[in-house]
């Protein structure tokens, strides 16, 4: 049974009457294609809303980080969150003028100190690492916030990205605030935040709100922001994005806070590509195999951790067409498959196929198990011209394992 494709998208929108040999010839394959004119629509969108609200919206880095194309997203953001050292280092290096949010589950002592000389806002996941690390952050002025849990699960489907199932590491619960946040913690907050959406509308946003709300709402007049987090799919065509600016003006009207959000995909969603060959076609039964050059695993791993079916250009849903095949990729895991698809014609070696919404998720996560080499990473300017940022090989593969000679 095929993985649904996340809805509502047209990812091959911006390649509308481009000339798919000529693009392809120009490619190697495996490689990744940023999309800087998607880029900036999905930009252009945000800021809208910024306008309208006044709300601050910041880029997650971990769903998108490809810093080349910052300087395109930069008139947009209000800045970045990190979930870590590395992450707010590559923050500030890259837009040194925007500001800077940080939320780690944990944080560790040799790594804190580096990293109050990057972020000016710092989450804290437990009143424990608050009291730890909380005055010492303070007394060189950031601004900081806990992570609540409101306890409202608004997701199906995805277990792994719901921070609010029982049990979860993420985010302080009421009982937990009533149990250790003593006066003198509460007075080194100046903001909340909470982060419970996956790939989700407003609704969810404002079912969730009501919990937070009921759980925290005597707390949240004592503070000057709170922040929404992410999961928020704002540039997805027909996302409810009234829904979405009444729950920031209320909150920003009920409790006097600066409403931050932190979206990820939404600014990358349908920004980028995978180009990839076909190096194989086999049968097995009844079930017609394609193996490529590219990997589920290594190079789109959010196919089998979400998981998901990704868009492919020409490719319909199995049975669709009338050629179904299993694409798959070359390493030896045997789940290793991006999907069943269905083509108008048989698929043959050497042929050439397009994925689509693969600036996120994909270069910020990819890897090498197998040995499997790291596809390139290109951009398509807005004037249509192709440009290589960076490619890789042995070097990139032998280097992380062992000692670098």
């Amino acid at each position: 049974m095929a993985t649904p494709v996340r809805d509502g998208r047209p990812p091959f929108a911006a390649l509308a009457g481009e000339r798919l040999e000529k693009l392809f010839d120009a490619l190697p394959s495996p490689c990744y294609l940023l999309d800087e004119g998607a880029l900036r629509r999905n930009g252009e969108m945000m800021a809208r809303l910024a306008q309208r609200t006044g709300c601050k919206l910041l880029l997650a880095q971990k769903a998108f980080s490809n810093y080349d194309l910052y300087p395109t997203l930069a008139p947009y953001l209000a800045g970045t969150e990190a979930s870590g050292l590395y992450e707010a280092r590559l923050g500030r290096e890259e837009l040194p003028d925007k500001e800077v949010h940080v939320f780690c589950g944990a944080y560790r002592e040799d790594e804190f100190e580096p990293l109050l000389t990057y972020a000016d806002h710092i989450v804290f996941n437990s009143p424990r690492q608050l009291a730890k690390f909380g005055p010492r952050a303070k007394r060189v002025g950031k601004s900081l916030g806990l992570r609540i849990n409101p306890e409202c699960s608004t997701q199906e489907g995805h277990a792994i990205y719901d921070p609010c199932a029982p049990g979860s590491r993420l985010g302080t619960t009421r009982s937990q605030w009533d149990a250790q946040m003593t006066p003198e913690l509460v007075s080194l907050l100046d903001g909340l935040h909470f982060h419970t959406l996956c790939e989700q509308d407003s609704d969810a946003l404002e079912t969730t709100l009501q919990a937070v709300e009921a759980w925290f709402g005597d707390v949240l007049p004592r503070m000057s922001w709170l922040n929404f987090g992410g999961g928020h799919h704002i540039t997805r065509p027909g996302y409810d994005l009234p829904r979405l600016e009444g729950c920031i003006r209320h909150a920003q009207e009920r409790w006097g806070v600066e409403v931050y959000l932190e979206p990820g995909e939404a600014w990358a969603l349908n920004a980028g590509y995978l180009r990839a060959s076909v190096l194989d076609v086999l049968q097995n039964g009844e079930t017609s195999i394609a193996i490529l050059d590219a990997s589920a695993a290594c190079h789109m791993p959010d196919v089998l951790e979400m998981p998901y079916r990704p868009p492919l250009l020409g490719g319909g849903e199995p049975g669709e067409q009338p050629y179904t095949y299993r694409l798959g990729g070359p390493t030896c895991l045997a789940g290793d498959v991006i999907g069943d698809y269905s083509f108008s014609a048989p698929l043959e070696e050497g042929d050439s196929l397009l994925f689509g919404d693969m600036a996120i998720y994909t270069t910020c996560k990819n890897n090498t198990f197998n040995g499997m080499p790291l596809p390139a990473i290109w951009v398509r300017r807005e004037n249509g011209g192709l440009e290589e940022l960076v490619s890789f090989g042995y070097d990139d593969f032998k280097g992380r394992l062992g000692r670098r000679n």
